[in-house]
């Protein structure tokens, strides 16, 4: 009998501490947070204005202040006002592997909604609807079809990656896709002339350039490729959790604060992006719409 219950009390341990840690903590977060009072949100460092790093190195932006927002609602849920609260900055590449394995707890950058990311992850409901556009200092390269005999600068993990690798084997062949570790990445190689051109979303190309002393020099094409949706992130069928930043989302909905929250890093002295109609309805009727490809034939 001993020997039966200390093998039961071993495998109680054992699941126990599975559910703290790795990929089986996607069952309940929030029960997670409760144990371990504390929650770490997954930002990026240069995702302007979405989340970056400021002068001091502290995370910033327009969805940094969303996710402080559910972690206020997760506060008065759990009735834990002192929740310690970590951040882990992330690359593009990485930030659906941290979250799966349990290293955050919630994505909190510029992460589009997709068909394929929803089989690994969950979206809240849509914050901001972007669309991808190609930056060059060259004027005629507007287009993927410009960019025959071209290098282009991708950034690694974004559905621009994606999308320009069905592009170059179906359409554009000769196109040379150059992948770079960042965003900042990938505009310094444009900067340096090391490429020709860089698709991006347009409010992250945006971002960019408004930090950059030669913006000027660039030109944004005028055809949108994609429309991106784009959602807080949580770990799959983390229902409890994604109940919370939806409710918390409705809610600034509602009320209308998240106009003000909008203009604070939507409307300053160096960047000017309007909400747009697509926002505007997503605020309306909050939805989880996927993303899209413009170009048909193709899929993010």
């Amino acid at each position: 009998m001993a020997v039966v219950s200390l093998t039961v009390r071993i495998a109680a341990l054992v699941f126990a501490a599975s559910s703290l840690v790795g990929p089986a903590v996607a069952a309940d977060t929030l029960e997670k947070i409760r144990q371990t009072r504390s929650i770490t949100i997954g930002n990026r460092e240069s995702a302007r204005p979405f989340s970056y790093l400021d002068g001091d190195k502290r995370p910033v932006g327009y969805s940094v202040e969303l996710c402080q927002r559910v972690v206020d609602s997760i506060k008065r849920e759990l009735k834990l006002p002192d929740l310690k609260v970590n951040y882990l900055t992330v690359a593009g590449a990485e930030r659906i592997p941290k979250l799966v394995d349990g290293a955050i707890d919630l994505e909190c950058g510029s992460t589009t909604n997709t068909r394929a990311r929803q089989e690994q992850v969950d979206f809240s409901y849509t914050f901001f609807v972007a669309g991808m556009k190609i930056l060059s200092s060259d004027a005629a390269l507007t287009s993927p079809q410009a960019l025959a005999g071209k290098k282009v600068a991708l950034s690694k993990g974004t559905t621009s990656e994606k999308l320009f690798a069905q592009l170059r084997d179906a359409e554009v062949g000769t196109m040379q896709l150059v992948s770079f570790p960042s965003n900042g990445d990938a505009l310094k190689a444009l900067q340096s002339g090391q490429v020709s051109a860089f698709p991006q979303d347009d409010v992250l190309l945006q971002g960019m350039l408004s930090t950059i002393p030669d913006a000027q020099r660039y030109r944004l094409g005028e055809s949108y490729l994609t429309v991106e949706p784009y959602g807080i992130m949580v770990r799959k069928g983390d229902k409890a959790l994604l109940s919370l930043v939806d409710r918390t989302l409705a809610q600034l909905y509602a009320s209308g604060e998240i106009n003000s929250i909008y203009a604070r890093w939507f409307d300053s002295a160096t960047l000017k992006v309007p909400m747009s109609s697509l926002l505007r309805d997503s605020i309306m009727r909050p939805s989880k719409q996927a993303a899209f490809a413009l170009i048909l034939g193709h899929t993010l």
